[in-house]
């Protein structure tokens, strides 16, 4: 889905902007959360303990699973969601390369301010 380690080009990589935009909400990484245990759940699983609707849960499951960082799975009448890990480690790996580039950059930047010696 996605590279950390975008060419100079950067054809024929994915863009990593969706799936940050899907983190970018509070009830979305709750349920992220919720399901990172690796258990598919239900709709009506996932909006106990919540003032949400179904139909809120619904949809922000559907903006997860646009993502790729959620996948869905019919039993019977109901969608089950579970947390797709790969997605999730791919966006981390993109994050640990812009952390790299941060490092590498700070450690030019000492170089050149700190006196030598």
């Amino acid at each position: 889905m996605l590279n950390p380690d975008v060419g100079k080009s950067g054809a024929g990589w994915a863009d990593p902007a969706p799936i940050f935009a899907a983190l970018g909400d509070r009830t979305r990484l709750s349920l992220l959360m919720k399901l990172s245990d690796g258990d598919a759940r239900s709709i009506a699983k996932l909006s106990t303990d919540t003032l949400l609707t179904r139909q809120a849960i619904t949809k922000h499951l559907r903006v997860l699973e646009g993502a790729g960082l959620v996948a869905s799975l019919r039993v019977g009448r109901e969608s089950r969601f579970a947390a797709r890990r790969e997605t999730i480690d791919e966006a981390r790996a993109y994050l640990d390369r812009v952390s790299g580039h941060w490092d590498d950059a700070l450690a030019r930047l000492k170089t050149f301010v700190e006196p030598a010696g």
